[in-house]
């Protein structure tokens, strides 16, 4: 199956998935990357793998819609199965997620519905949880409301500071986000009635191994 990564920053999760299909671990190929900013990191990493690295840039286009258009036509030319948002930082367009629906999966660092958008690791920390995570799930148009497929959550210890968090959560980020992806590759995850399938099997709204 061939895979298209979408990033805006250092794409740590991207390096997590070169390295899990060089380890086979992924039995897919990672066609291309492509950024909104054509100073991310990530693309470095692409390629130093060998992979395609595009950048498309907002300021090109007249509106959100015109920059998906686009960006949508160089995607396609590479024939994805699956598209992988990795730290990708655009709100997308309605038709960019129809386009790719049931094959579009993102990474939200929060245990979701908790705190979709920015910034969930202060809220985490301003509420005094206990517990915080993040959510693999397929991209709908509700923003990070999509069906969660797998979740992992971390301890929030008194005195962590927000860098603490971070680098805790992406530990589990890079562990999780390319299993999933190795699921859909291998034909065992999919998007139906609104609900994450695996294996034939619908899985609660937390997602797989849950605790419900």
């Amino acid at each position: 199956m061939n895979i298209v990564v979408l990033i805006s920053g250092n794409g740590s999760n991207l390096q997590a998935i070169i390295d899990a299909c060089k380890e086979q671990k992924i039995k897919g190929t990672l066609r291309a990357v492509f950024s909104n900013k054509a100073d991310a990191f990530g693309l470095e990493r692409a390629r130093e793998a060998g992979i395609p690295a595009h950048a498309l840039a907002a300021s090109q286009f007249a509106n959100r819609e015109a920059f998906d258009r686009e960006l949508m036509r160089e995607i396609d030319a590479y024939a994805p199965d699956v598209v992988v948002l990795a730290g990708y930082m655009r709100i997308l367009s309605p038709a960019f997620v129809a386009h790719y629906e049931g094959r579009l999966l993102n990474i939200h660092p929060s245990l979701l519905p908790k705190y979709p958008g920015l910034h969930t690791h202060r809220q985490a920390l301003e509420n005094g949880d206990e517990e915080h995570g993040t959510s693999v799930h397929f991209v709908t148009d509700e923003l990070d409301g999509g069906p969660v497929i797998l979740q992992a959550k971390i301890p929030v210890f008194e005195g962590d500071s927000e860098e603490d968090i971070t680098a805790r959560v992406q530990v589990q980020e890079h562990a999780i986000y390319p299993l999933v992806v190795s699921w859909f590759v291998d034909g065992r995850l999919e998007m139906r009635e609104n609900a994450a399938w695996l294996d034939g099997i619908k899985l609660s709204p937390q997602g797989y191994a849950s605790d419900e």
